[in-house]
């Protein structure tokens, strides 16, 4: 399937989101005293790190 360049940049731009939210939860857990809010900013992350993967796929 080929992308218009329009389509491109919009894909890139929800790939930069995706990552900026991964490391984001990713920083929160790491910063959480609380085991239980740890685990959910891990499982927050771990979603976003999913969509990420989704997204790449269509322009592999």
């Amino acid at each position: 399937m080929d992308l218009s360049e329009k389509e491109l940049s919009v894909i890139q731009d929800l790939l930069t989101e995706e990552e900026l939210l991964v490391k984001k939860f990713q920083m929160l857990a790491e910063h959480s005293q609380d085991e239980t809010i740890k685990q959910q900013m891990l499982d927050i992350s771990q979603k976003h790190q999913g969509h990420f993967n989704s997204i790449y796929s269509y322009v592999k």
